[in-house]
Formats: C-alpha cells, sequence, structure tokens
C-alpha cells in the first residue's frame, strides 16, 4: 500500500458548521488527498500501522478558509485618500476627480513584477497564517495589456511560492484608464478584442469579472465583457450593486455568473434571478466598514430565497486594505448579522462555490484534497469572536504541513 499519515486527537467539523463534529476524530491523508476520516474507534485496520502519525491534541479541525474575492496585487497603498474620506469626501468624488482606482493604475503600473510580488507577498502571507488555503486573486489596476499581464502573472507567481490555491480573474472592466477618458467604448473595444483574449491564451485567466456601476461601467458595457468572456469559455463574474441598483445581478445571472459581489442596493428581482442561475452572493464587509455605508446588503431576502452567501476580505488598496479573512468573519456577523454557521460557510463552502473551481469544494471528505487548519479554540464561534487573537495552529496543504504556528507560541 502507498505510505499514508493519519491525523488523531482532533474534533472534527468536515463543513465547519458547529452542528456536525465528529469528537475524538481522526483522518487519514494518502497522496494529498482525504483517505478516511471518522471516529478513532471507527479506524479500519489498514490504517492502523501508519507511516507517520501526528497527534493534535484535541484541536479543532476545519477545511481551510477561502478568500474568493481579493484584489491582491497592486502597487502602494492609498492611506491619504483614506484621510480625505475621513475628512468629508466620498468615495465617487475621489475617483471623479482622478483618485480611487486609477491612482492604484497608476501606481501598479509604475512597478516590475518582483516589486508588485514582495508586496503581495506580505498580504498573502498575512492570510496564510489565518489558515486561508486557497484564494482568487483579481488584476484590474493595469488597464492596459502589458500592465493586467504584470499583475496576473505575479498572481500566478504567487501560488507557486507560497502553498496555496490560487485563482485569477481578469477585471480589465474595472475603471476608465485615463489616457481613454470620454472614450469607454473604444476602451473596451481594448479589453474584449485584445487583452482578454491574449492573456486567455496565455493561460492566465480562471474567470472575467467587470464593475457594473455609475462610475464604471453600464449595463450595456458590462454585457459586451461577459459576452467576450463567454465566446471565449471563460466564467463570469460581476462587482454589482455597491453604489446604486443599476440592475447587474440579473444581466450577470443570464450569464450563470459564479458570483455577484458587494450587493448593499441588491433588490428582490436581483435574487430571484441568482438563485435560479445557481449565482453565488459574495458579500465584501471590509468595504462596507471602510466607506461607512449605511445600507445593508438585503441578507433576510438572500436567506429568503435560499441563496448561498460567501464571505471575503476584498483585500485592495482603496475600500478594504484588509489582510485578515478572520476580522472578516465577525464583520460579516457584527455588521451584516450572519450567525455563525452562516459566516463559517460563507469562508468554506460558499466561498468555494463562488470560485467554480473542481478541486477547491470547502469541506473535508473522502477524496477531496488535505487542506485543513487546526485551532487553538474551545469552540468553532471562537473564530467569529476573537479579534486579533491569533487561533491557527496548524494549516496543512494538500497533506502537508504548510505552517506550524505551535513552534511560535511554545
Amino acid at each position: 500500500m502507498m505510505s499514508y499519515t493519519l491525523w488523531t486527537e482532533l474534533r472534527l467539523a468536515p463543513t465547519a458548521d458547529p452542528e456536525y463534529v465528529i469528537e475524538n476524530a481522526c483522518l487519514v491523508e494518502q497522496a494529498g488527498r482525504i483517505a478516511w476520516m471518522g471516529p478513532r474507534h471507527a479506524l479500519p485496520a489498514q490504517w492502523q500501522q501508519p507511516v507517520q502519525e501526528h497527534r493534535l491534541g484535541n484541536r479543532w479541525l476545519t477545511p481551510g478558509l477561502i478568500d474568493c474575492h481579493t484584489h491582491l496585487v497592486y502597487g502602494d497603498n492609498r492611506a491619504q485618500e483614506f484621510a480625505l474620506r475621513l475628512a468629508g469626501a466620498s468615495y465617487e468624488e475621489i475617483a471623479r476627480q482622478g483618485g480611487g482606482i486609477v491612482s492604484s493604475v497608476k501606481a501598479t503600473r509604475s512597478l516590475d513584477e518582483d516589486q508588485l510580488l514582495a508586496q503581495a507577498l506580505r498580504r498573502l502571507d498575512a492570510l496564510l497564517d489565518e489558515g486561508v488555503t486557497a484564494i482568487e486573486i483579481k488584476s484590474g489596476y493595469g488597464l492596459n495589456l502589458e500592465s493586467e499581464r504584470k499583475m496576473l502573472r505575479v498572481a500566478r507567481r504567487l501560488g507557486e511560492l507560497r502553498p496555496v490555491t490560487v485563482r485569477t480573474t481578469f477585471l480589465g472592466a474595472h475603471a476608465l484608464p485615463p489616457e481613454f477618458a470620454g472614450q469607454t467604448d473604444t476602451y473596451l473595444d481594448l479589453v474584449c478584442d485584445q487583452m482578454l483574449p491574449t492573456l486567455a491564451q496565455e493561460g492566465l485567466i480562471d474567470a472575467v469579472d467587470v464593475f457594473c456601476e455609475r462610475i464604471a461601467f453600464d449595463l450595456k458595457q458590462s454585457e459586451r465583457v461577459l459576452k467576450a468572456a463567454q465566446d471565449l469559455g471563460l466564467p463570469v463574474k460581476m462587482h454589482a450593486e455597491q453604489l446604486s441598483n443599476l440592475g447587474g445581478t440579473e444581466l450577470a445571472a443570464r450569464y450563470q455568473a459564479l458570483s455577484t459581489d458587494h450587493l448593499e442596493y441588491l433588490d428582490e428581482a436581483g435574487i430571484i434571478a441568482m438563485k435560479k442561475a445557481g449565482t453565488v452572493a459574495v458579500l465584501l464587509p471590509g468595504a462596507y466598514y471602510f466607506l461607512r455605508e449605511t445600507r445593508l446588503p438585503p441578507i433576510e431576502l438572500l436567506r429568503k430565497h435560499g441563496v448561498p452567501m460567501a464571505l471575503s476580505t476584498d483585500s485592495n488598496p482603496g475600500t478594504s486594505p484588509c489582510a485578515s479573512l478572520l476580522l472578516i468573519l465577525n464583520m460579516g456577523s457584527t455588521l451584516f448579522k450572519l450567525t455563525v454557521p452562516e459566516a463559517l460557510a460563507g469562508v468554506t463552502r460558499h466561498a468555494a462555490q463562488a470560485l467554480g473551481a473542481p478541486d477547491i469544494n470547502g469541506e473535508l471528505t473522502v477524496g477531496a484534497r488535505a487542506d485543513f487548519v487546526a485551532w487553538d479554540i474551545e469552540s468553532l464561534p471562537e473564530l467569529v469572536y476573537w479579534l486579533g487573537l491569533p487561533r491557527c495552529a496548524l494549516v496543512v496543504y494538500q497533506g502537508k504541513i504548510s505552517r506550524d504556528l505551535r513552534k511560535e507560541s511554545s
């Protein structure tokens, strides 16, 4: 028999659901996948003599966490704009004056791949230390072929340099670059006819996103991007209904979008369309908090219609400079009033659904990849409860220990 590893002395929450826990459990990993899991007393004889056994001291074990919406690769920061907002300027006012996304475009274009990589690694490492084993990274701060390629290449390199699964999303339709001021349709010609097919052919794109909003692209323009992606066989997502209700969610649902994200201004018609299309609602409380938004996403309507809700950092320089998915768990509960099971599903099962990747399912099941986290907690609600107190003890990625934070605390 091929060698295998036995993990014992654990409280196993295979779906991160407090209602489904296996006490005194064990898990068998073989070739990077889960070969068996269940109560220790039920371990079959064939798994009783492992080459290696790890005793976890009755720690809690959950699936690896998934950050399903980030803009992790970018140049510098926008702390000065933060100060302007604190002084009373709105996000839209700053954007219309040449700030916002465009200021990050200038900074990102000025850096080479290695410089962008060094900055992104710091943010990624903070997430990995909290148990993240899969992450989505969008482009969108390049807004020309060379710089969008640069961002996506850096995102791919992050997945090669660190033990994490990286899914890349092309967001060329994030904003209008300054050199195309007043020429939105001409810029979209570049996005749809040159950038998107070229970068897809180079293997740099897993999905395509578009910012459908008053300060970005309208419905007709957004549909051009969705159609171009569909023609290339690429799944789509959408930044929708963040600042107003343009009906972007209903449009995205017609293209079977993996997710629509933000959604503070989402209405019931959009929710019904999401449910029919199997589209995930990705909630981003970091941006809600950072922008001091007052309109909540329609959580009760999403519950009513059974639309899965994911949570993510939206890690970006302008509206959510966050590198803590655990903090987002707390924000999702305190600001959006999600329950503990809803919040935990939002960074595991539902986040996996929003990525649409066959090897990322956000659950621990036999045959699934052995991506899991051991926690120094007494109960699962502590993952949602604590602010700034490290609880991650051990991270395992594809069956191998990738982060052993027990040593740092001993």
